[in-house]
């Protein structure tokens, strides 16, 4: 009878040990805050900083303040987004807000427009891109 009062008593104490201890294990947990300036990409540059790769430049740039602002074109549709152009002699580099990365444009000699496949940046009146020979982008 002792031996079974005293194997009573052990899994009874077990029992009670093992459910303080899994509650202890289940208190939610405050999440982890993710630090500013912390979301480099491949190249190093923040984006939270406004900074983005430039390929022609081969440097983190923050294209809204040293680059040709295009808007869409006027088609009766109201847009947010716009792009953006660099130069350097005869490349320019395009920020659109459909790709990923940019795109380099050539041209031939000064005064020519820049291409590359469907794309055309005309110096006219400032500046006018063309996809597919629509204008889809104008600025100074």
């Amino acid at each position: 009878m002792k031996k079974m009062f005293l194997l009573t008593i052990m899994i009874t104490a077990a029992f009670s040990c093992a459910k303080k201890v899994s509650q202890e294990n289940t208190t939610p947990k405050e999440p982890q805050k993710e630090m500013v300036g912390g979301d480099s990409d491949t190249h190093g540059c923040k984006a939270s900083a406004g900074y983005t790769w430039s390929t022609l430049k081969n440097e983190c740039i923050r294209i809204f303040e040293n680059s040709t602002r295009l808007n869409h074109a006027d088609d009766g549709k109201k847009y947010t987004t716009v792009a953006y152009v660099i130069f350097d002699g005869n490349k320019a580099e395009l920020f659109l807000d459909t790709q990923k990365e940019s795109i380099i444009l050539e041209r031939k000699s000064e005064g020519d427009s820049w291409k590359k496949d469907n794309l055309e940046l005309i110096p006219w009146k400032g500046y006018v891109l063309k996809k597919d020979g629509k204008i889809i982008y104008t600025g100074q």
